[in-house]
């Protein structure tokens, strides 16, 4: 049973990540009438994005608790991927996005929000790629 949650938990982060950023967000500036509009719509997207991420990584953290107090190398691997990932959900959230909103040097908040957006998909890949036996949970 455990392994089946994370394996959700990290197939939902991984999944919503995929879907909000490379389809749903991208659709909005094609069929939206303005950017701005587009740009309004995508930012809340992305605080629910943000909440889907921290869950699922709390989750995935929580059964990776219940491994052995001295964890194997791909554990700790899967350890350090899964808070790498979270810390990236919470530094766009709340350092570069409210830059974004706020238009102020939008180049480079939107071009950092971007590679931690990027990163972030990178993690949560990775944690799914490799499997619940390197994440700790236990069958």
């Amino acid at each position: 049973m455990t392994q089946r949650l994370a394996l959700f938990a990290a197939a939902l982060w991984w999944g919503s990540l995929t879907a909000i950023g490379f389809v749903v967000v991208p659709l909005l500036f094609k069929f939206l009438p303005t950017a701005a509009m587009a740009g309004n719509m995508a930012a809340r997207l992305f605080t629910a994005q943000t909440w889907v991420s921290v869950a699922c990584g709390v989750v995935l953290l929580l059964l990776h608790k219940n491994k052995a107090s001295a964890p194997d190398g791909r554990a700790r691997t899967a350890l350090f991927l899964i808070v790498f990932g979270l810390l990236m959900a919470l530094l766009i959230e709340f350092g570069a996005a409210p830059h974004i909103r706020a238009r102020d040097n939008l180049a480079l908040w939107h071009g950092l929000g971007t590679a931690m957006f990027a990163l972030q998909w990178l993690c949560a890949a990775a944690v799914l790629w490799r499997g619940p036996a390197d994440w700790g949970a236990k069958p």
